[in-house]
This record gives structure tokens, sequence and C-alpha cells, in this order.
């Protein structure tokens, strides 16, 4: 949507400020109270749209844009009776910026390095997590029309739309984060909205280190199976860190090789020079022209890639992922909703039914664990800590089961008064058989990083 369109939408639908005790946060701008200063940012907004010269506007730089709306504010603030003080005089500005031009009230969260995730629950509620903690915030929207707006704008920006006939949507946002929006009818008190956000610089493995998320010898095992091409699956549940350690895990790619991404909403951050980046497509509004992920699992076979890199397998896809492991495109990565490591196998077999395959469970199994090498399981415990809690090889298979067997483990002690979860990581004195895979592609690995008498608190 360009800017012209954006100012015309906003110019129409304008309407007063309403808004009840309810909804009204705890937090005072300045002299004025919540309302009366949302009613004056409104009344300078409408005022500035009447005035704007959208054409000129338009062909405007970001910088030079921004600091042409604080003129034209700050020229309308003078022309007001209301006395304000410069700190409401700043936050007007602001504000009218980050209408304008970024997410309204959401572009001071979205400005907060230290928020992972934004949870508009209904225009009158806003949480986030810092430290993996829920907070609450005073960021409220003035509407439910105003969240639908800042919704729409983000929605559209990557060709995709929500409305009562498509009420769900999967969105990104230009700086990589995720979104995901649900409105009326299916959200019943009001549209839904989270952000889950990526740093602008993509964390490290010494951010891991230095974060105790694992230990080095655990690091530089997963860096060496990275540049040896083993076939790794990342498991965990909801907000375990899984997409992060994929980012971090893909960074000892070499830089000569061509890699094939395949996601939902493009959020991977590869560093590489070769990157090709493939995103699915949902249904247009006659329900026609969806591209699936398994469409382009398939697709990127015929593209020549040396790894492939699929961002979370959900469905159908599994099958061509796993052969195509099987076949060739070794070094190739993907994660996977699961509790533990043994559930993510289990889940990858259950995909392959929903795939339409009728295959007898052990041909299934023999399948996965012939394409698979190693399973990195993560775990967000109950203070908000995320960290790697097992690193498992997968041996074959023994009658009807695929055999695994730990490498390193974090077994959890206590929790500490203030919440904090005490433990150790440990190896468990297995020496693995991709170890020798390791050392004929050149990767090093000493023998004392599997002593099981060495702890990591």
């Amino acid at each position: 949507m360009s800017l012209r369109d954006r100012l015309e939408e906003i110019k129409k639908d304008e309407a007063p400020v309403s808004i009840t005790a309810q909804a009204q946060p705890p937090q005072q701008y300045g002299f004025m109270g919540y309302q009366e200063y949302q009613a004056l940012r409104s009344r300078i907004h409408r005022k500035l749209l009447d005035r704007v010269d959208l054409a000129m506007m338009e062909s405007m730089s970001g910088d030079r844009l921004r600091e042409e709306l604080k003129t034209l504010v700050e020229r309308l603030l003078t022309e007001e009776t209301i006395a304000i003080n410069d700190s409401e005089r700043m936050n007007l500005v602001r504000d009218i910026q980050h209408e304008v031009l970024g997410l309204g009230p959401l572009e001071t969260l979205m400005a907060d390095s230290t928020i992972s995730d934004i949870l508009v629950n209904t225009y009158r509620q806003v949480y986030v997590e810092r430290r993996g903690k829920l907070e609450l915030t005073d960021v409220r929207f003035e509407s439910e029309a105003h969240l639908l707006k800042i919704i729409d704008k983000i929605v559209s920006g990557v060709g995709r739309r929500v409305d009562e006939s498509s009420p769900m949507v999967d969105a990104r946002l230009p700086d990589g984060s995720r979104v995901n929006v649900i409105i009326p009818p299916l959200a019943v008190d009001g549209a839904l909205m989270s952000i889950r956000r990526f740093a602008l610089i993509p964390l490290e493995m010494k951010d891991f280190l230095e974060y105790r998320s694992l230990t080095p010898p655990m690091a530089e095992i997963l860096q060496g199976l990275v540049k040896a091409k083993v076939n790794i699956l990342i498991s965990g549940g909801t907000g375990t860190g899984k997409t992060t350690l994929l980012n971090i895990m893909s960074a000892s790619i070499p830089a000569a090789e061509r890699i094939v991404t395949i996601e939902d909403a493009a959020e991977l951050q590869l560093q590489q020079p070769h990157v090709v980046r493939l995103e699915v497509r949902p249904p247009n509004i006659e329900g026609k022209g969806e591209v699936t992920p398994r469409m382009l699992v398939r697709n990127s076979l015929r593209m020549r890639p040396d790894r492939i890199i699929v961002g979370e397998v959900r469905g159908a896809e599994v099958v061509d992922m796993l052969q195509a492991m099987n076949t060739g495109h070794e070094g190739s990565m993907a994660t996977v909703h699961a509790n533990t490591p043994r559930d993510a196998l289990t889940r990858l077999e259950n995909m392959f039914g929903m795939a339409g395959f009728n295959l007898p469970p052990k041909a299934m199994r023999e399948q996965i664990s012939s394409a698979l090498t190693a399973v990195v399981h993560l775990t967000r415990l109950s203070d908000g800590k995320r960290k790697v809690t097992s690193i498992q090889e997968i041996t074959g298979m023994e009658g009807d089961i695929i055999t695994m067997q730990d490498i390193f483990t974090f077994e959890q002690t206590s929790v500490a008064e203030d919440g904090s979860v005490k433990g150790r990581f440990r190896a468990t004195g297995i020496r693995p058989r991709f170890v020798e895979r390791l050392r004929t592609h050149g990767v090093k690995v000493p023998d004392e990083l599997f002593d099981p008498t060495v702890l990591f608190e």
C-alpha cells in the first residue's frame, strides 16, 4: 500500500476517540490524562491529513518525511489553545510519526531489543515477553478499528489479506519478525495479534554459550555436524528457540554451498551469500492459487540445492523432505514441534499418514532412521530460560523400533527461591557413531568432549 493510499484510508476512517474507563491504562501523559491526550492526538492527526501534500510526501526519503511530519505537527500544536508541556509535545510528535509511518502504538515496543514477543489481546490489552517472562504494558489502541487498521497495514505489506472470509493469517515484518493475526468472528472478544520478534543482528553460538543454553562441547559437536553435512532435526515446544538455533547452526555451512530455505513466513536470517528463500502462499479469495510447503520442497529438488532447510515440518512435506535427505541432499535441516526427541520422530511418522501414505509402520520408521542422524531438543524451563536439553543420535532400527542414544543431556536438580532453575549439563559417556563421519570431513573431535565426569552447572 502506497503512502498516499495509507493516508487517504486513515483520513477517511479517522473518527473522534471514544475510550471507556475499562480501556484506560494507568499511564499519565504529563499533566494530561490518557483520554484527553488521545483526543488531542486524534484531532492533530486529522488536521495533519487535511494539510499534507501526499504527492510530495510520497517522493521523500524516510528520514526527510519524518522531519516534515515533525514540523507539521509542531505547527499545528501552536494553533491549539490547550497548554501542553515539552514531554507531551514530544509524545504527540512521536505518536503521529509512528501512526503514519509505522505500527502506531507498537512502535515503541518494536524499538525495545529486550522484547521477544508482543501479544495484543484485543485493542485494550498488550503483553510483552522479556527474558522468558510475560509483562503487561501500558500500550493501548484507541479502538478495535484502530487495531484492525494496523493489522491491515502489516498483512497487505506482504501480499496477504485478513477479513471475515479469511480471519486467520500469518505474515512477517520487514525485519523478519513473525506475525499471526486472528479476527472476529473466530476471536470472540476482538482482534488478536502476536508478533514473534527476531534480533536485527542474528545471535551467534557465543551468545548461546553466554546464556548457558548449551556447553562448549555441545556447541563444538553441533558445528561439526553441520560442517560434516549430517541431516539434523531440531525439536522443541512453542517458543523454545528452534528457529534461533537453526539460524545459529546454519552459520557453520560453508559459503560456497547453495542453500534453499522453505518456510511458512520467511524468518530465517542466513548469512551465506548463496541463499534462495521460498515462502508458501495461502489460497486467494476464490480458494485458488495455494502453494503448500510440499509443493515447494518438490520444486526445490529441481533448483540444484546443496542443502535444503525447512523452517518447520507440519504435514505432508515430510515425505518429500525425508526422500530428499535419503537421495543425496545431505546436510539438510528442519524443525518440528515436539515435547521430547522420541515424540519428534513419532510426529514425523504421523505426518506420513497426513500425506495419504499407507505404508507399514516399519517402512515409515526405516525412512526416518535412514534420513536423520541427529535430533537436537530444546526446552523452555519454568524460569523462562531456553536450553538445549538433549542431543541424540539415531543409530538405526531394532526390530520395529528406531533406536536412539543420548550424547549430551541437561538434568534439572532443583528450583531456587527466586524461581530460577538449577541443573547441570553432562555428556553421557557414549561415543557416537557419527564421530567417524566428522573426522572424514576434517572436523576434529577430541574424546574429552564425551567425558561424563565433566559437569557444567
